[in-house]
């Protein structure tokens, strides 16, 4: 039980949190507020008078005949006011549109910008289908809350005071009983049953993003599926969510049904006492045939919206609810951050230096030991070893995607933890051994690299790839598509896109993460002329499996999990004979066999 009380205290508060985060959107158009506030006001000004202008119409026409006289003005005014009620509303949406959409846009932005921020740790764990799905659904809960709270429960709450209040000042305080004996029912059941209901409405959002999530990672790899002719598992895996969905929202519908029906009860109960009190008045003569029909219509005036008050709460329940997701990926801590008042990071050639770097991506498995090496301006440093050694971590650690565990990295004796990311990533380009594309053009993946460039630089860096006759040959040349993740390319013009990318760019510090592992012998040879170009005066690290590609590199690491094991150039290396050596044998027999196999 007390966790149950944990739980609605825990959901209330996340409720008022939200709507707490939405306020500073609505205080950018202040002017557009109030005036929305005033036309609602305005707008259940004029809809609580028509029923007293019914009145005086009904009391103006039941006169005997001889004194009977058409009430013109009364039935001019009737129309007017009934035109009022709803152009002031109409006009209240009009005016407030702007400011809806304009949070809904805010939000979403922030939320986009905040993903980005996040650590590469959050997005190697995240589920790509589920996150678009809650982000999705939040915009659309944005619009929904901004305007139901302000213009349903605001205005039904100040239309049940003005009649209130006429009640009291005109007629039997029972009325004034019967009414609020009504609506506290009412709300204390709508309440309720609402907050039992919620339970259903969340297992449906986590079991629609979990099948979304399904159905992306699918179809993200779709040749995979169909590899292995696995559609049809494929499909059970989407169908167990699917069904749990099912399940929630059959319990969602019915629980709702007993809800509206149990609303409807109370709201017909309360009528009818009031009817009955108001007709008792008519006979006694306490009341006239007017007061009845004024009654009457501030039952069905203020009943409609109070039954429509139900709808908007269950709404405004499911809007925060849907909400929740969003704004819990805002709440995500941002694992790397710049410090206060740091500096950006600017240098027209870099020296680095990892010292004593130890690094692990959970507490429990250490990746990095003690990891020591420089890097001089202008110098090609190259990393060997086999599977998990820890390679490529040490770039995502040169690129701060984590922060060592201890030790440092120093580019120009300055700890990157003391330079601002932007400037930093500004400095150092990379051609990843895993290119992933956008699904855009080839002209837009190459450009890329430097958004600013011109057609003719992106030509100039396409050719220094040796892609550009490749690019021109093609029916759309470099509007061509890509497809999703680049896959309408092979895996060797994908790469000869990202090293065209990083050309671009123009980096003072260069990272080939086995750049060429995806080409043939012939074009790597091509690549790699190209590369050594590339890097010349550059500072570079280069992450290897072929060891016949970095040969002539200043310096050689070789590691072995996440030690450095040896060092030296390649020369060096041989003469000590250890796992370095041993790699250069296996390669070259195994390249000695493929020649002959050719």
């Amino acid at each position: 039980m007390p966790s149950t009380h944990l739980k609605k205290f825990t959901s209330s508060r996340n409720d008022w949190q939200v709507i707490r985060t939405l306020l500073p959107y609505l205080w950018e158009f202040k002017v557009r507020v109030a005036s929305a506030l005033i036309l609602l006001v305005m707008a259940k000004l004029a809809s609580v008078a028509v029923p007293l202008l019914l009145k005086e119409i009904v009391d103006a026409l039941d006169q005997p005949r001889a004194m009977l006289v058409m009430p013109v003005l009364l039935l001019i005014g009737y129309g007017a006011l009934r035109l009022c009620s709803t152009l002031f509303g109409e006009l209240r949406d009009a005016v407030f549109a702007k400011v809806t959409q304009r949070a809904i846009r805010r939000v979403a932005l922030k939320v986009f910008g905040h993903l980005h921020a996040l650590s590469l740790r959050f997005h190697l764990e995240r589920q790509t289908g589920g996150v678009s799905r809650d982000i999705e659904r939040g915009t659309r809960g944005i619009s929904f809350l901004l305007n139901f709270m302000l213009f349903n429960i605001l205005p039904t709450l100040l239309e049940i005071g003005l009649v209130a209040i006429i009640l009291l000042s005109k007629y039997d305080i029972w009325f004034s009983i019967t009414i609020f004996s009504t609506l506290i029912t009412y709300v204390v059941f709508t309440l309720f049953i609402t907050e039992w209901r919620m339970i259903f409405r969340r297992t449906m959002n986590d079991m629609d993003s979990k099948a979304n999530t399904r159905a992306i990672d699918s179809l993200l790899n779709y040749e995979t599926v169909k590899y292995f002719g696995n559609e049809t598992w494929e499909e059970r895996r989407y169908d167990e969510h699917m069904q749990s969905w099912e399940i929630a929202a059959v319990h969602n519908q019915t629980s709702l049904a007993a809800l509206n029906a149990g609303q409807s009860a109370i709201i017909a109960i309360g009528v009818t006492l009031l009817m009955l009190l108001a007709a008792d008045g008519v006979v006694k003569g306490t009341m006239s045939l007017g007061d009845l029909v004024l009654v009457n219509a501030f039952m069905l005036q203020l009943y409609m919206p109070l039954h429509f008050l139900g709808f908007v709460y269950r709404e405004i329940k499911h809007s925060l609810a849907d909400m929740e997701k969003m704004f819990d990926l805002l709440a995500e801590n941002e694992e790397i951050k710049d410090k206060p008042n740091t500096i950006d990071l600017v240098t027209t050639e870099a020296a680095i230096c990892f010292k004593k770097v130890n690094f692990s991506y959970d507490p429990s498995r250490q990746i990095l030991f003690n990891i020591s090496f420089d890097i001089p301006i202008g110098h090609n440093v190259a990393i060997v070893g086999h599977s998990g050694s820890g390679k490529s971590t040490l770039a995502r650690l040169l690129f701060r995607f984590y922060d060592v565990s201890a030790g440092c990295v120093l580019i120009n004796g300055q700890d990157i933890r003391d330079v601002t990311q932007k400037s930093l990533r500004a400095c150092i380009g990379i051609v990843p051994q895993d290119t992933v594309l956008f699904n855009d053009s080839i002209y837009y993946n190459i450009a890329y690299g430097r958004p600013s460039a011109n057609r003719e630089e992106v030509f100039e860096a396409a050719r220094s790839a040796h892609i550009h006759d490749f690019i021109e040959s093609l029916p759309n040349k470099y509007e061509t598509t890509v497809g999703e993740r680049g896959l309408k390319l092979s895996g060797g013009e994908k790469q000869r896109v990202a090293i065209a990318r990083a050309i671009l760019k123009k980096p003072i510090i260069i990272i080939f993460d086995e750049a060429t592992s995806a080409l043939d012998s012939r074009s790597e040879k091509v690549i790699q002329t190209e590369l050594k170009r590339v890097a010349k005066d550059r500072t570079t690290l280069t992450i290897a499996h072929r060891l016949s590609t970095i040969a002539d590199a200043d310096q050689i690491l070789v590691m072995n999990e996440g030690r450095i094991i040896e060092r030296g150039n390649h020369s060096e290396l041989l003469a000590l004979n250890g796992s370095y050596a041993h790699m250069w044998e296996l390669q070259q027999q195994e390249e000695q066999i493929h020649l002959k196999l050719i």
